[in-house]
């Protein structure tokens, strides 16, 4: 079976399409168009019941979860993170959770606020959630500068492509007025995973076809996609 991705322009099947990509395993896109809330039907839904975007169809069925697609692909695959038996498993699995379970709900939250909090709070939530990723992003940016092997090393692993996309939206996606509260300069060594992937062949696919511009990590804008819409 060739896995169905489904996907939108620079939503979290992005992550998933680098992984794939690299690892150049053969794969079908579908596009969910959001502009007309195509996420949100019975179809859809029959894939993931919670309505978000990504899912991978695999011969296992359907999986969702950024964090648990991911994961599934580099044990099915190897080559996108440290073998189940290696010293260094757990480490990845730590941080790998931590990408999914703490930083990109963070950013959801800050993105999607009246899906949280009546909108009176929203301000003081945005401020409280830019704190706390400010806090996150220097925590994991210690970790990238004593240069494990499975984060920004040579060999890119589905952790760096996934802290890359977190980076990018941090930049780019606040849409009010404290929009400047990130900047990538501030973590280092974060800023060199966002070039080394920048620079590999399967990021260069990704930027066409999504229309991510060509740093679309490092200096990212708004995408331009042949099509769907990304928000």
């Amino acid at each position: 079976m060739t896995y169905v991705l489904h996907y939108a322009p620079d939503n979290a099947s992005m992550i998933i399409r680098l992984a794939l990509e690299h690892r150049a395993i053969p794969y079908k896109k579908k596009l969910v168009n959001r502009a007309a809330r195509e996420q949100t039907t019975a179809g859809f839904r029959g894939l993931n019941p919670n309505g978000q975007i990504p899912v991978l169809e695999t011969p296992q069925g359907p999986l969702f979860e950024t964090g648990a697609i991911l994961l599934w692909l580099a044990d099915t695959h190897g080559g996108l993170g440290p073998d189940p038996r290696s010293k260094a498993r757990g480490d990845f699995l730590k941080w790998l959770f931590f990408a999914a379970n703490t930083l990109h709900p963070a950013l959801r939250m800050i993105f999607y606020p009246e899906k949280y909090i009546a909108e009176d709070h929203v301000t003081a939530l945005r401020r409280g959630l830019q704190t706390h990723l400010h806090v996150q992003f220097t925590t994991i940016d210690q970790i990238a500068a004593d240069k494990p092997s499975w984060l920004g090393d040579s060999a890119p692993t589905v952790l760096d492509f996934y802290l890359c996309a977190l980076l990018r939206w941090s930049a780019i996606y606040p849409s009010y007025d404290e929009a400047q509260w990130f900047d990538l300069s501030q973590y280092m060594a974060l800023a060199q995973i966002c070039q080394k992937v920048e620079i590999l062949p399967c990021c260069n696919n990704l930027m066409h076809a999504e229309g991510l511009g060509r740093h679309p990590f490092t200096r990212p804008r708004y995408p331009n996609p042949l099509k769907g819409t990304a928000r």
